[in-house]
């Protein structure tokens, strides 16, 4: 809500005015040089009028400060007359930096030098393509899938080249189809879906997608569709070892394999932001852990990196998931054969124990359990710690407010102060966590957290994060660099 009494219509609609020309340079950007604008994460790639808007308004409720359209529309003219190579480029971030460290400088001139490494060199995209398979083509998979389709710009990077799954009726391929077109939970597919039964494809904005049966992931050979080298994402959750997995590396064209749930044995479970940087070029098989560990590990880092964590439990409250039953039926699990749509179901989480393998200093120091609950997405952790050094309310709020703006967590952690906020409203978040800066208790060296986690879409953005790593088709970031170092952060709170 916006409490200024100065917002009259008339600077509604100059504001209106400055967000409908942002769209054509956002676009344009996007297309002629593959660069990827975003406000604190939040791509501003086919956003509407009202969605830039909402864009700017949320920069204030993460910074406490106003990100100004008079700022950022003239920001952007200035990028797109700059004739960049491909990059991401956070613009609240650089306007803030420009106001902070400008120096006098004008606009372009800070540009020039901030955004030195790929000026002039329209377009250029120095990063290789990636041949990418999903497994599985369930909730998970069908939102990597738009994730890839949203983010396959100029066809450099993760480049996705078809889906295996087991046929379920002769009309399997217009189903398909149609649960990508449309989701219960994350709306409608934004633009175009064209399925060719002929050919066995899927056609999303241009995308060519094929869809290939199978029971065996020993037995396709994918360079047979011109699939090479390929990264193929199990999305199915059948196996769960290296055994089981290795499986897909039999396969003509297959190079390495992500599963997009926790490993068992000496696999390495990686959350990006965290452990990310332990995969090596030699990796042939990683996973991407869960959905809460996603959740709950940056802020755990984050908070065992400032105050210390003696110990804790965390607890989940998850909605429910494929695996219940929707009525009472037998289920091999304990209590998961009640209905899923009608209980509050208690089950348990390997999600804490997990933590320590991208966390190793917190190893023996978490338990954990979990309650689904008869909701179709988002899940909330309770994390309650006890920390080595006393702190406030205040100062864990503002700290991890600041790690969220100005970390190297600030991919996987949000922060929150909003009195009304319910669970549907983290639908659709990008990142794997937000605390909910009002719920948090503190006393001493006791601190109870809250953090939401959509544990669909999140994760699934956490997927294509590990995803990149693994390929290596990052392209460049900008701003480079903070424009508060971790060192004065931590003083300064």
């Amino acid at each position: 809500m916006d409490h200024n009494p100065s917002v009259t219509r008339d600077t509604w609609m100059s504001r209106e005015a400055l967000a409908e020309g942002m769209i054509p340079v956002i676009g344009r950007l996007y297309r002629e040089n593959n660069v990827v604008t975003s406000i604190h994460g939040r791509s501003l790639i086919n956003k509407s009028t009202m969605g830039i808007l909402k864009a700017h308004r949320f920069a204030r409720r993460m910074s406490k400060e106003e990100l100004l359209l008079e700022e950022t529309a003239p920001l952007l003219r200035t990028l797109a007359e700059l004739n960049l190579g491909a990059a991401s480029i956070d613009v609240a971030r650089l306007a803030q930096k420009y106001r902070t460290d400008g120096a006098g400088a004008s606009l372009e001139e800070f540009l020039r030098t901030e955004l030195a490494d790929v000026v002039g060199k329209r377009g250029a995209d120095a990063r290789t393509s990636t041949d990418v398979v999903l497994y599985g083509f369930g909730r998970i998979g069908r939102l990597v899938a738009r994730l890839l389709i949203e983010k396959a710009g100029g066809g450099h990077g993760l480049c996705l080249r078809a889906i295996v799954v087991r046929k379920g009726a002769e009309n399997d391929l217009m189903k398909r189809g149609s649960l990508l077109r449309r989701d219960s939970v994350h709306g409608s597919f934004e633009g175009s879906i064209q399925v060719d039964e002929e050919t066995n494809t899927i056609t999303a904005n241009g995308v060519s997608i094929q869809v290939i049966y199978s029971n065996d992931p020993t037995t396709i050979d994918y360079t047979a569709y011109g699939i090479n080298n390929a990264l193929v994402v199990d999305n199915t959750g059948r196996w769960r070892d290296e055994d089981g997995l290795s499986q897909h590396l039999q396969s003509k064209g297959v190079a390495k394999v992500l599963l997009t749930a926790p490993g068992k044995g000496s696999l390495k479970n990686i959350v990006h932001g965290i452990n990310h940087t332990d995969i090596a070029a030699d990796d042939r098989i990683i996973t991407a852990a869960s959905c809460t560990t996603n959740a709950i590990t940056p802020v755990l880092k984050a908070i065992n990196d400032e105050f210390g964590v003696v110990h804790g439990h965390v607890e989940t409250v998850h909605s429910f998931t494929n695996d219940q039953n929707l009525i009472d039926n037998f289920h091999k699990g304990d209590r998961r054969g009640r209905s899923a749509a009608l209980n509050m179901v208690i089950t348990e989480t390997g999600a804490a124990k997990a933590v320590a393998k991208a966390l190793p200093e917190l190893q023996g120091k978490l338990t954990g359990s979990s309650i689904r609950v008869p909701t179709p997405d988002v899940s909330i952790a309770i994390l309650n710690l006890s920390l080595e050094n006393e702190t406030t309310k205040d100062d864990v709020n503002d700290f991890l407010r600041e790690m969220s703006l100005h970390s190297d967590l600030r991919k996987q952690l949000d922060y929150i102060d909003s009195p009304d906020v319910v669970s549907t409203d983290f639908v659709g978040s990008r990142r794997s966590g937000t605390v909910d800066g009002l719920a948090t208790i503190c006393n001493d060296k006791n601190l109870v957290l809250y953090v939401w986690y959509d544990n669909e879409f999140g994760y699934s953005c956490q997927v294509v994060r590990v995803m990149e790593e693994m390929a290596g088709v990052h392209a460049p970031s900008f701003p480079a660099k903070e424009a508060i170092p971790t060192a004065e952060l931590a003083a300064s709170v």
